[in-house]
């Protein structure tokens, strides 16, 4: 049996715990909940709920990627919020950063998170055929 293959691209800051941004197994790729927090390890707590939501989609997409996969592999994503009366801000750019792909989801109210930001998400893809261009 494989172990999995675990990934901490070097476009992300590093974990600020013991977990990898993304683990590949059976040819899918788990990627941990992402929280906004920049590059340089900056917790974006004390920026606009926009700012935040873009940060996390960016940590997504860079953990799909640097595990060899895309945002158009994406099978399931799991929203957690610490207010719902940001879900549709958040749907729309969920929309625009996805496209036409429409993977299955979830959107989950907690009470709160990490360093008081408001919102995480994590996800499950494909990886991508190794015959890509």
């Amino acid at each position: 049996m494989n172990a999995p293959l675990l990934i901490d691209p070097p476009t992300m800051a590093p974990p600020g715990g013991h977990y990898s941004h993304a683990a590949v197994a059976g040819g899918l790729v788990f990627v941990a909940g992402q929280l906004p927090i920049a590059r340089d390890g900056r917790k974006l707590g004390d920026e606009p709920f926009e700012v935040q939501a873009r940060q996390v989609l960016s940590n997504v997409q860079a953990a799909l990627e640097g595990a060899g996969s895309s945002v158009a592999q994406l099978v399931q994503v799991r929203v957690y919020l610490t207010d719902l009366d940001r879900w549709p801000a958040f749907n729309a750019l969920y929309a625009a950063w996805v496209g036409t792909h429409r993977p299955a989801r979830a959107v989950v109210p907690v009470p709160a998170l990490h360093f008081g930001l408001l919102l995480e998400v994590e996800a499950v893809a494909l990886t991508l055929p190794d015959d890509r261009p």
